[in-house]
């Protein structure tokens, strides 16, 4: 509703309003359905009383006259405008009414007509940045996020595990390797012949599904709710160590797999190992080695156990050779973590309402990380606001049992490289993460030199997500990461790796390099709301596809390990 009303050209404070409230109901932890029935909404910081009553009224109703309204004051493909990367709602506003643009179809022929360039604000390169936009719009349609995947597919996997004659179950595919961005779902289980219709029945019916493509006997295909394609296969149990390797890929992988079989005088499939020359049909095939789980399929081929995150051929077939993979880092490892937002800034919760869910999560300590005060845009602090907080952190540090909360701040990088705190304010600070918000068309010579002169700043710790990228959103601003990786190994500062499900960033193949070059990681959720302290799950598959291990990412380390880390640094 705040995204339409900025379409209206309402004022800009009404619209706020929406998207404060919404970014407000993102940290309420309770049942929304309770908080209207109870009259509470009221409660929650951010909601007045007239979104309240758009709230109760899409909660209860299951919709509210004001957001039709809305919604059908233009047409339906004007909203879909604003996927497109560099066009906000201004633009959008400006298309509708002076070219009476409804649709990204409509825009994009627009653009190669050259209709766009006379406008005022638009131009010739504004008209070529558009269509290379709604081209990277078109490439990303049939992607998702691996939260909007994973969270689908862990209801399903478990919906079937519970029924009868499942032996085996597993999420195959790119899912299984962790990778930020997935096209598909695979799932694989093991039955006997005798259930497998009642299987794909319990597949097809499952409350996730929208829409059934097929169903057979042996695989079923579905479209869920959240618009991703989901496939379930069944096979053999004897089977099923062999089709759970192929179906987790990728597919380099896979080749250079049977590859290696070949050496052996072996052919391998989705269905087990047979001799070459053999009938390769199912069930024909004479099987020469059986193997129990993946771990036996690799050690048949002299390898140590590939993790599935590492499945990329970028190096883990040699690794494995020589018993040189690394032990991956793991949920358990981590004891706390940085770089979060709260009230004092544009987070949702406050430090103890944010403390207290770290320590629900069974962490040791949680690092404050609200914006400096150029991003007044994200309520960034005044020095003012600075020293209530650091007074409130030491406050509720004194009276906390075995938990620590670190005094930071996330500092802008100003175009130039400057920082927007002063020396003397970074001093105040126990950790200082720096960040890039601004001026992101800078050509890579800039941006990195003005990144590098940032990390050279002896009060800096980390670096925060150091590409600037939203996963099929917007690409990072050029920046030659190389050069700032390196720099950070020679000042020892930490490179972050954002949790954020819609950045994920830095990226797991530079997070090996950053290993390599003896850089120290830290997993940082960014979160705005306790909810979204989780985040650091993703942040962790990030980090073994990268080949981390605990000892390369800082919140490993107890609270004193962490303290003695930033005295040395």
């Amino acid at each position: 509703m705040g995204t339409l009303l900025e379409l209206q050209g309402a004022n800009p404070f009404k619209s706020r309003a929406y998207h404060n409230a919404s970014r407000a109901l993102e940290g309420v932890n309770e049942d929304l359905a309770i908080l209207v029935k109870e009259a509470r909404l009221r409660e929650v910081q951010g909601i007045g009383e007239s979104i309240a009553k758009i709230i109760s009224d899409l909660v209860v109703k299951e919709h509210s006259k004001d957001y039709d309204d809305l919604r059908h004051a233009f047409p339906p493909g004007v909203p879909g405008m604003l996927k497109i990367a560099g066009l906000g709602p201004k633009r959008v506003k400006i298309l509708f009414e002076k070219l009476k643009i409804t649709s990204v179809d409509e825009l994009e022929a627009a653009a190669q007509a050259n209709m766009l360039a006379d406008i005022s604000g638009f131009g010739e390169k504004t008209e070529q940045n558009i269509l290379k936009g709604i081209q990277s719009l078109r490439v990303r349609t049939d992607k998702h996020l691996y939260p909007q995947a994973f969270e689908p597919a862990s209801r399903i996997l478990q919906h079937l595990k519970d029924q009868k004659g499942v032996i085996r179950a597993e999420i195959a595919g790119s899912l299984r390797r962790r990778k930020e961005v997935i096209g598909d779902i695979d799932i694989l289980v093991s039955a006997k012949d005798s259930v497998r219709p009642s299987l794909m029945n319990a597949f097809v019916r499952h409350s996730d599904v929208q829409a059934v493509v097929g169903q057979g006997e042996t695989k079923s295909s579905v479209v869920l709710s959240a618009g991703i394609n989901c496939d379930l296969r069944i096979v053999n149990d004897d089977e099923f160590p062999f089709a759970l390797n192929y179906f987790t890929g990728n597919k380099d992988h896979n080749v250079e797999m049977r590859s290696r079989a070949k050496k052996y005088g072996w052919s391998l499939n989705e269905y087990g190992f047979s001799e070459i020359g053999a009938e390769e049909k199912r069930g024909k095939a004479k099987k020469i080695v059986k193997c129990k789980d993946e771990a036996d399929l690799y050690k048949a081929l002299d390898l140590a156990y590939i993790e599935p995150e590492l499945r990329e051929n970028m190096g883990e077939f040699e690794a494995a050779e020589k018993g040189a993979l690394p032990t991956l880092i793991e949920g358990k490892d981590i004891r706390g973590t940085f770089h979060c937002h709260t009230t004092y800034s544009d987070g949702v919760n406050s430090v103890e309402q944010m403390a207290a869910a770290a320590q629900e999560l069974g962490w040791e300590y949680l690092g404050i990380g609200d914006h400096s005060k150029v991003a007044a845009y994200a309520g960034g602090l005044s020095e003012e606001k600075v020293k209530a907080q650091c007074k409130e952190i030491d406050a509720l540090n004194a009276k906390l049992k075995n938990f620590r909360i670190f005094k930071g701040t996330e500092c802008d990088i100003l175009p130039n490289g400057d920082l927007d705190w002063s020396e003397k304010m970074l001093e105040r600070f126990e950790y200082v993460v720096v960040s890039v918000h601004s001026s992101f068309k800078n050509d890579e010579k800039e941006m990195t030199k003005r990144i590098i002169k940032a990390l050279k700043n002896k009060h800096v710790t980390m670096l925060g997500h150091p590409t600037g990228r939203l996963l099929l959103n917007r690409d990072g601003y050029p920046v030659d990461m190389i050069q700032v990786i390196n720099c950070a190994a020679d000042y020892g500062k930490i490179i972050e790796i954002n949790a954020h499900a819609m950045r994920l960033d830095l990226d797991w193949r530079l997070a090996k390099y950053a290993k390599e070059k003896g850089v120290m990681l830290a997993i940082n959720p960014d979160a705005h709301n306790t909810a979204s302290l989780g985040d650091v799950f993703y942040g962790v598959g990030i980090a073994r596809k990268g080949w981390l291990g605990p000892k390369d990412v800082l919140n490993t380390r107890s609270v004193s390990g962490v303290l003695e880390y930033l005295k040395l640094k």
